[in-house]
Formats: structure tokens, C-alpha cells, sequence
């Protein structure tokens, strides 16, 4: 039954039988059967059928929302025993914004230092992703911004506080500067994260706040090609502090404090609430609490 109902939500979040299938690594005749077998045992459709998929029944939305609940439940019972025989051990999976992966890497390699049995998948998302990939199942925990979208029922450890600096090339006319100021930044070559990034709306805040509009020619998400831009030719980018001084190490590039703006973000770890937490998220939250400190 938990595996039938881990179909149903590998498909809700592919929307196609032949991923769905791909991602749990089984055949599609596999996925249908299970779906199948899944509707007989309940007693009501759950997927609408056609040549292709086309979407969840009422009873399949509500059927789904039910689900992630129960196997969120039953991977806790389990990691659960398992540690009452291995000790701490498995596989944490952590969705992080791009501008916090040099912390996601910090609490990596020190909770896997004290705690050497238990590994990372470490992935690169936006905040609206992670939050949803944390209540899909996708993600254990995540890395996001505490204060800009709406958390829900989430278990919260404060980090840091995101404060921004200035990347040019040391040849740029800035580069002389020890700081900048947000206004100082129009007329820019700009090359900044794309929009759906939660750092580029706090970012386009800043510039608003300034009396600011100006236009990023270039646009990513990812933060080593807005460096990789900055190193290049005569663009500059906006960086938090950590994130800069990490990429501009070893590179021709300045990085300058940026006066004023809104307030700094605080960011931190998440992963859903539960009482208690599951063994390795309570020493995760540990180890982010020390990090933090």
C-alpha cells in the first residue's frame, strides 16, 4: 500500500506516467497496474485516463494530500528504527537557495564530520521550490529565507542574516571605492538572478527604494555565471557577503560593501514540523544552531 501510494505521488508531481515511472525506477505497465490496484482497493477513480495523463480526480487530490501525510509518517517510523540499530545513518536531502550553498556546504561537512554515517544530496532551488519540495516529500529540509514567503507549519533554526555587496572587476571604475550605495548602481552593466529567485525581488527592492529601475541585461540562476560575467568584461553583479567573497577568491575581481537598502534577511534551516523530530533532523537542527552561533 505505501508503495502504491508513493505512485500516486510520483505522478501528481510528473503529471506523466512515463516519468513517474522513471523517477521511482519501474516500468510504466508497473505504474499504471499499481494505480490501478491503488483505485480498486479505495473504491474510487483517482486519475483521469486518456492517451495520456490528465490530472487527479477529486478523490485523487484528496487521496494525494492524504498520502504525503501517511509516507511522511511511515520514512519517519522507519529512519526511526533504523536508529535504534545503526545509530544515526541515511541520506538527507536538502534544498537550498542559491546564495545560501556555502552555508548548506559549512553544515554539510560538519554534521557529516561528527556524524559520519549519514550523506547529502545538496540541491540548488528557489525558495518558492523549496518550500514545496519539503512538503512533496522531495526534500527532508531546506535552506531558505525566513522572512519573505510564507513558511506554514514549518520547524525553523535562524542562520544568518543576508547582507549584499557589490562584484566588479578590479579595473572597474568602482573598484577604487570601499563601499557603494545603491543608487550608485544606475547606469550599470548589471548581470543579476533571474526574477523567480527570491534574492533578485529583494534586490529590485533595494533599487525601488533607491528611486531605481534599472535593467539586468544579463540574467541567471546561477550565481557562477553572473561571476564568470564579472570576471569577463565590465559587468558588476550583487552578491551577499559570504557568497562573494567565496567566488571572487583567486579571481580579478572587487567586492564592495553596499551601504543602505531594506532591512537584511534573515535565513535559515527548515523541514517540517513534527514532535518530536526525527533523529537526524534533530542533530541537523543541532548542528545549524552551532553553525549559527
Amino acid at each position: 500500500m505505501i508503495a502504491k501510494l508513493e505512485m500516486l505521488i510520483a505522478l501528481s508531481k510528473e503529471q506523466h506516467f512515463g516519468r513517474a515511472a522513471d523517477a521511482l525506477g519501474i516500468t510504466q505497465p508497473t505504474l499504471s497496474a499499481g494505480i490501478k490496484q491503488l483505485e480498486e482497493h479505495l473504491g474510487v477513480k483517482l486519475v483521469h485516463r486518456g492517451s495520456r495523463f490528465r490530472g487527479l480526480t477529486p478523490e485523487g487530490k484528496r487521496a494525494l494530500e492524504l498520502s504525503l501525510g501517511i509516507v511522511r509518517e511511515t520514512r519517519r517510523l522507519r529512519e526511526e528504527m533504523r536508529f535504534s540499530r545503526k545509530g544515526l545513518s541515511g541520506q538527507i536531502r536538502l534544498a537550498v537557495i542559491p546564495t545560501a550553498l556555502t552555508w548548506a556546504s559549512a553544515l554539510a561537512t560538519r554534521f557529516n564530520a561528527a556524524h559520519p554515517n549519514v550523506g547529502f544530496s545538496i540541491m540548488s532551488r528557489s525558495s518558492v521550490e523549496v518550500l514545496a519540495q519539503i512538503e512533496n516529500l522531495e526534500a527532508d529540509a531546506g535552506i531558505s529565507y525566513l522572512d519573505n514567503e510564507p513558511l506554514g507549519r514549518m520547524a525553523v533554526q535562524p542562520m544568518y542574516h543576508e547582507h549584499y555587496t557589490l562584484v566588479c572587476h578590479e579595473r572597474h571604475p568602482l573598484a577604487q571605492r570601499t563601499s557603494v550605495g545603491w543608487a550608485d548602481l544606475a547606469g550599470l552593466n548589471l548581470c543579476l538572478l533571474t526574477p523567480d529567485m527570491q534574492n533578485r525581488r529583494i534586490i529590485n527592492r533595494n533599487f525601488m527604494e533607491a528611486g531605481l529601475s534599472p535593467a539586468a541585461m544579463i540574467e541567471s540562476n546561477s550565481i557562477v555565471v553572473l561571476v564568470s560575467n564579472v570576471a569577463a568584461g565590465d559587468w558588476v553583479t550583487i552578491l551577499p557577503t559570504d557568497m562573494a567573497g567565496f567566488l571572487s577568491a583567486g579571481h580579478p575581481l572587487k567586492v564592495l560593501p553596499l551601504k543602505g537598502g531594506v532591512t537584511a534577511h534573515g535565513v535559515g534551516l527548515l523541514a517540517p514540523h513534527q514532535e518530536p523530530q526525527t533523529p537526524v533532523l534533530a542533530a541537523l537542527f543541532e548542528t545549524a544552531a552551532g553553525l549559527a552561533r
